[in-house]
């Protein structure tokens, strides 16, 4: 009863939607006060009315009710029970229920702190995110209905893919979706902003925010992803340029792109173009994201779905929103006339260049994720492009921006002096530079990354703790550095974050070792200074899966200093083996042991890596997302938001 119900609260969101896309659009285009109040409640209802469906759905597959066809297909009544609910979104269906929830929940989120817009833009953000939310209701309830019933339930289910069965799994889509879909807010922002033919700096003050949060979503996703790949998969990677991860990448470069070029047009009311156009494609390349993973046209190991015709709809969906935002914009560009004036040494400049180097590293990115697609379509050629193309193609880009991040950030408005900037930098740049050279002198391989890394590490963040030492000293008031805002620690705290992450990949990828063997029971071998003996091998049975387990001893300098279990599970109701990998974490490395296939005589294979810096990886994301959060928390975005600035105040900045 409680599923019949939740198909019946889906069908009444798709009607509401529809309300909410025509009432107050029609009441904002007529002045009419009582239509433009229509948005609110209706946004409200129809994120009410989808909550309700997906914990339908949750329940659904908390009760193991398998006369739903997607339960059946999706869990088993073995399968744990966080398992069993994380299997609500682990499938196309189910997640993208979870897509117009939260599009839905964004939609509430206007509606509930939205009160310094004004009425007939926070009108039009209301029809135009109700636009989006109606679009992929109608694609579930007409392609991809969760709520089907099976004629003839079965009396168990089919299980979940045993790689969805992780808790890194249970929490990275959720994330990775509210960063997603949070774009959809910029995107109405800006669809609505050039409705109404105004883009000023008020505008800009409104869209950070969300651009903020959303940004903030999808680092998090992002970064809990890379580290399920790294722990689960068994192959000792971090990123593996995989179409999925590419879709996640691209619009998070667009967002931090967008972040940057919005504080151009609230400080000096210009890129107001270039704005509303980044704006309109990362959540474009959002739609794209949501095409590739459901396509099938490309595959991967987290893909969910592989029907070409949901793929066509997806692909309609994408055509109206980003073909009818362009030609909007195309339109309306006699509106979006920049007023700042600005030289050509200035922090406007730095943050356009900024933006170059972001977006064109989008677009490589993008080509190298579509070139399979187009050369099988257009030249019958079955081609895959590696990381090898990405890391040769995309690094030099991040190297570029990493170089003139801290000299940008240090720059005034509308006019600098690079000399001037530089007088304070150069003991920081030489610090770099003795760093990479010690760095260069004392390995052993003499790779030009590990050096590279170091120099552009040290250099972010040092250049980020300089730049707001020296607005403190500039006053020589150094007690003024704890009142400033909080937007300004979240901007240190994220470069800095930029900074560690640079440091931890470029050493990870120069300095791990890798070794590969057959070990027997009790026998010991030297990897990277580090001692390891396989002890035993056991076979385990879990809820719904039997595990060959071994014992690891790991030693240093013939002192034990962990125990590992690696493992090869294998799911007999799905049919598939994983691989477990055994970490032993530290701060400077990480020491990761997988178990193989049992050789005909007696022994083992076993593959060990010992990665150094792993773990900086993690806590440079932790810091990039924290920073986020320190500049969303500024009480800028919250008081006098809806505002409007008088040009000369603007040029004053």
């Amino acid at each position: 009863m409680i599923t019949e119900l939740g198909h019946y609260a889906l069908i009444l969101a798709f009607w509401v939607s529809i309300v909410q896309i025509v009432v107050p659009f029609v009441g904002a285009h007529q002045g009419r006060p009582r239509l433009i109040a229509v948005g609110e409640p209706a946004a409200i209802i129809q994120f009410l009315l989808t909550v309700f469906a997906f914990f339908a759905l949750v329940w659904a597959f908390a009760t193991s009710d398998f006369s739903l066809q997607l339960v059946t297909l999706n869990s088993h009544s073995d399968k744990p029970m966080i398992y069993k609910i994380t299997g609500t979104w682990g499938n196309h269906e189910g997640s993208m229920l979870l897509w117009v929830l939260i599009v839905t929940f964004f939609g509430a989120l206007v509606a509930w702190f939205g009160e310094n817009l004004p009425p007939t833009l926070k009108a039009r953000v209301l029809s135009i995110q109700a636009l989006i939310g109606t679009a992929f209701l109608a694609f579930i309830l007409f392609t991809s209905n969760p709520f089907l019933r099976l004629a003839i339930p079965p009396m168990n289910g089919q299980d979940l893919n045993p790689l969805l069965q992780d808790p890194g799994l249970a929490i990275h889509p959720p994330f990775l979706y509210l960063g997603y879909v949070g774009l959809s807010m910029t995107f109405s922002f800006a669809v609505a902003a050039l409705i109404e033919g105004r883009v000023d700096a008020a505008w800009a003050r409104w869209v950070r925010p969300w651009t903020l949060a959303a940004w903030i979503f999808l680092t998090i996703g992002i970064g809990l992803g890379s580290w399920w790949a790294y722990y689960e998969l068994g192959w000792g990677g971090f990123w593996f340029w995989d179409p999925v991860e590419n879709a996640s990448f691209m619009p998070w470069l667009l967002a931090v792109a967008l972040l940057h070029s919005a504080i151009v047009v609230e400080k000096r009311e210009a890129l107001k173009s270039w704005t509303i156009l980044l704006a309109i494609l990362a959540f474009g390349f959002s739609l794209i994201g949501t095409f590739i993973v459901r396509s099938g046209l490309l595959t991967s190991v987290h893909a969910f779905a592989n029907d070409p015709e949901r793929g066509v709809f997806i692909l309609a969906i994408i055509g109206f929103f980003v073909g009818g935002a362009l030609l909007l914009f195309a339109c309306r560009a006699g509106v979006l006339e920049a007023k700042g004036v600005f030289g050509t040494v200035s922090r406007e400049s730095a943050l356009i260049a900024n933006n170059v180097l972001l977006a064109t590293s989008c677009f490589v990115v993008f080509i190298g994720t579509i070139w399979p697609i187009i050369a099988e379509m257009f030249f019958d050629r079955k081609l895959t492009v590696g990381p090898s193309y990405f890391n040769f193609v995309f690094t030099p880009f991040m190297i570029l921006l990493g170089v003139l991040l801290p000299i940008g950030a240090m720059l005034p408005w509308k006019r600098g002096n690079v000399g001037r900037i530089m007088r304070v930098l150069r003991p920081y740049l030489f610090l770099a530079l003795a760093m990479a050279a010690l760095v260069w002198s004392v390995q052993t391989n003499r790779s030009i990354l590990a050096p590279l890394g170091v120099f552009v590490g040290v250099w972010i963040c040092v250049g980020a703790l300089v730049d707001i030492l020296s607005r403190a000293y500039s006053s020589r008031d150094i007690l003024r550095i704890l009142r400033f805002p909080r937007a300004d620690w979240g901007k240190l705290v994220a470069h800095f974050g930029i900074g560690v992450i640079f440091f931890a990949i470029c050493g990870l990828v120069a300095w791990q070792q890798e070794d590969i063997r057959v070990a027997y029971i009790d026998e010991s071998y030297d990897v990277g200074g580090y001692t390891i003996t396989l002890r035993d091998v056991q076979r385990h049975d879990g809820p719904n899966f039997v595990s060959t387990m071994g014992t690891v001893s790991l030693s240093d300098g013939g002192d034990e200093i962990a125990q590992l279990w690696p493992e090869k599970r294998n799911y007999p109701v799905a049919q598939m083996t994983t691989t477990e990998a055994a970490i032993d974490y530290r701060i400077m490395r990480d020491v990761y042991v997988v178990i193989g296939d049992r050789q005909d005589d007696g022994g083992w294979v076993i593959r060990t890596y010992v990665k150094p810096f792993a773990n900086w990886m993690w806590f440079g994301c932790f810091l990039l997302a924290f920073g986020g959060l320190l500049s969303l928390s500024d009480r800028r975005y919250r008081v006098a938001a809806g505002a409007r600035r008088p040009l000369h105040g603007l040029l004053a900045k």
